[in-house]
């Protein structure tokens, strides 16, 4: 069964959005600052998690919308919306025919700035050209932001997926490769509380649901350096990633995908593991020799 379909299955019981929109639920009209449960002041500028959940709210099936569509799908009132979509007007990131706002290309620069500071596309992608030529199977490269991945830079060959990845996309962390390598490099109380509380969704019949099996997969993946997919998030679909780091810290990981009809298991662990791990270190040392980088890829 393609990842449209079992896609499309899964959004009837959760709407679609709560995978892509932190601020899918609606947000309650609370003072700027609010009380933690042990009573602290908490400083939370709400204006500014309001502003960030409109700019949330566009998407690809979402691409123009209507004050009270965007009021609507952030739980905010109207009249903050309209402050709000008008503020992100007169500073160039939406535009409007007067009754429909939509983002502009100026949107842009607030993912670019992430992008530029890690600066791995710019070291990555011609590394990552040169093992698409060696493997001729498609490379990408993706951080964390649980419960997903998010692809940073890629280099297709052909497609192989049911559905199209970019920069940008996202996809489960729990039945991916990349997803595996960069679970497995968390905190243990930051994997202890992931694993608490992920839904741990069905892709395939082969994908790993159980908190336990897959806690087994990620210590196997952190002892042998590297993680082995196999169509758990698409039957016929089978990937291995290993992790970029600068200095210590797992920043991203590098993986390659390939048909089951092209590639059998054993190509993978000894055609492409080896070049894949090689490119991973080299993009590794490049960065690490930059020095530190003063941000985390882990929310």
């Amino acid at each position: 069964m393609c990842v449209q379909r079992i896609y499309r299955r899964s959004a009837r019981r959760r709407p679609r959005e709560a995978r892509n929109l932190r601020y899918s639920q609606p947000m309650a009209e609370a003072p700027e600052t609010e009380r933690s449960p042990d009573g602290e002041r908490q400083q939370s500028l709400q204006s500014l998690e309001r502003g960030m959940a409109v700019i949330q709210v566009f998407s690809r099936e979402r691409p123009a919308l209507t004050l009270s569509e965007v009021a609507n799908l952030t739980g905010i009132t109207r009249a903050t919306a309209r402050r709000i979509l008008l503020t992100l007007e007169k500073l160039g990131h939406v535009r409007s025919d007067g009754r429909l706002f939509s983002p502009t290309p100026r949107l842009l620069t607030l993912g670019w700035a992430y992008l530029s500071s890690l600066n791995l596309s710019e070291l990555a992608l011609p590394l990552m050209e040169t093992l698409v030529e060696e493997t001729h199977e498609s490379c990408s490269a993706a951080t964390l932001d649980l419960p997903d991945v998010v692809y940073v830079a890629r280099v297709p060959t052909r497609r192989i997926m049911s559905i199209t990845l970019s920069v940008g996309t996202r996809l489960p962390a729990h039945c991916t490769s990349m997803g595996r390598v960069l679970l497995a490099a968390l905190a243990p109380e930051e994997l202890d509380r992931y694993l608490a509380g992920a839904k741990l969704e069905t892709w395939t019949e082969r994908t790993t649901t159980d908190p336990d099996r897959l806690r087994a997969a990620l210590d196997e993946t952190r002892q042998r350096g590297w993680a082995l997919v196999d169509q758990e998030l698409e039957i016929g679909l089978r990937s291995v990633a290993a992790p970029i780091r600068r200095g210590p810290e797992t920043i991203a990981a590098l993986n390659v995908s390939s048909a089951v009809s092209r590639v059998s298991l054993d190509d993978l662990r000894r055609r492409i593991l080896p070049p894949l791990v090689k490119t991973a270190n080299t993009i590794s040392n490049a960065l690490t020799q930059q020095g530190p980088a003063y941000h985390r890829t882990v929310s």
